[in-house]
């Protein structure tokens, strides 16, 4: 009896050994990736930390001292000299991140991380009308890639340390962590998510947000007073809404890279082209005779949430941004992106029967949804930002807009994974820039 408990003890023991060795690869797997993305987040969300905090001191300071805003163009001539001489490979910004995930080749440039600091500090400090995210990945992409070398990282797992990176970037400048994970994993390939890198994702978005908190970074809140029931009628107001977004989205994809054409083909020595720009823009702020849409413009955001504003709030925005980024001036889209949305969900609310501030909410995530083929990421970021009674209205509100907006993207060096329609099926596997 007692030899028949030990042998069925044995196989017991047995079976549980062989249940872990099976499972061995996965356990690796995560303490891996826990020892990398705990080294990302803190380092990322340490960045984001720093980098919001000097933002809001720039800001502040600016507002305070607005004939900073003369100078504009001697800052857009100084950040041309700079990249020029020294920035030629790290220029393209977010597309060098999105081309390093297709195709790992040299390690991105420490100084990619310094100089698009300085640079987007530079803009905010005179007046150029710029965002933070483009800022946040490109510092993020450049610190997390140097753990690739002293880690002896294979070009699989180059590419997931990339994504995390640009998870940890967007959710900590934000303080939206969930949708900085799935902004990671679906900004590069429209139509498809890179599942093996979800955990990392995850992991380094939460790390960095965490982190980012624990140096008494403050975010800004925004709210949704009153979500009606959901009803037939109020989600086809919503489709309505969701067509008008996408149009705006492709249309200030196109007319950022036009713009930009258009300063590269008419002025051939780079630095020139910031200047050019900066005295466009300095000259408009005077014109106009306020500082409403330049540098991030997050007042006006929260004042979209609660009352309806003019049409022409969100086109000003538009032309300021594209000026701005088209010129050479560095910092990210997404910020104006918002203020875009948000402006123009308030001002479209004098005809769609929908509250003002859900309208305006739809329209923050859903421009940006549109703009760079990330609804799911977008969806997620309403969830956070505003809460779940939103959701339903925001996610419907997204995918119409990233269905509109058609092949276009502030980030032109995206893949399509999965077409958006049948007749694009030919274009599966191409860039943007390629079509």
């Amino acid at each position: 009896m007692q030899l028949k408990q030990k042998k069925s003890f044995s196989k017991k023991i047995n079976l549980q050994l062989h249940l872990l060795f099976r499972q061995f690869p996965a356990i690796l797997y995560i303490l891996k990736w826990v020892c990398l993305c705990s080294l990302i987040g803190l380092c990322v969300g340490s960045a984001s930390a720093g980098f919001l905090q000097s933002l809001n001191w720039v800001t502040n300071y600016r507002e305070n001292h607005l004939w900073l805003i003369a100078f504009l163009p001697i800052g857009g001539f100084s950040i041309g000299l700079i990249y020029y001489y020294f920035g030629k490979n790290i220029e393209a910004g977010n597309n060098l991140l999105i081309d390093t995930i297709h195709n790992p080749k040299e390690i991105i440039p420490f100084r990619m991380a310094p100089f698009v600091f300085i640079g987007t500090l530079v803009t905010h400090m005179f007046g150029g009308s710029a965002g933070r995210e483009g800022t946040a990945l490109q510092m993020a992409g450049a610190i997390a890639d140097q753990f690739s070398k002293p880690f002896r990282l294979i070009e699989a797992d180059r590419k997931i340390l990339i994504i995390s990176a640009i998870s940890a970037g967007f959710g900590s400048v934000f303080g939206t962590p969930l949708a900085g994970a799935i902004f990671g994993l679906e900004v590069f390939l429209i139509g498809r998510l890179k599942y093996d890198a979800i955990f990392p994702a995850f992991l380094s978005a939460i790390t960095a947000d965490l982190v980012t908190k624990l140096w008494q970074t403050e975010h800004t809140h925004y709210h949704i007073d009153f979500v009606p029931e959901i009803s037939f009628l109020n989600i086809f107001f919503t489709i309505i809404a969701g067509v008008i977004f996408g149009i705006c989205a492709a249309t200030f994809s196109k007319s950022m890279h036009k713009t930009s054409a258009i300063f590269k083909s008419k002025i051939n020595f780079p630095p020139f082209r910031p200047l050019v720009g900066g005295t466009i823009v300095a000259l408009a702020v005077c014109i106009i005779g306020n500082t409403k849409y330049i540098g991030l413009g997050v007042p006006t955001i929260v004042e979209s949430f609660e009352e309806q504003l003019p049409a022409y709030e969100f086109a000003l925005k538009m032309i300021f941004t594209i000026l701005t980024l088209s010129a050479g001036f560095k910092g990210g889209e997404v910020t104006p992106l918002f203020f875009i949305g948000a402006t123009l969900g308030s001002a479209i609310s004098i005809f769609i029967p929908l509250p003002i501030g859900l309208l305006a909410g739809m329209g923050f995530v859903a421009v940006f949804a549109g703009a760079t083929n990330t609804p799911l990421a977008c969806s997620i970021m309403a969830l956070e930002l505003f809460g779940v009674d939103c959701g339903v209205y925001a996610a419907i509100a997204c995918v119409v807009a990233y269905l509109i907006s058609g092949n276009n993207s502030i980030y032109n060096k995206q893949m399509i994974g999965e077409p958006k329609y049948k007749r694009f099926l030919n274009q599966k596997g191409k860039r943007l820039n390629e079509l």
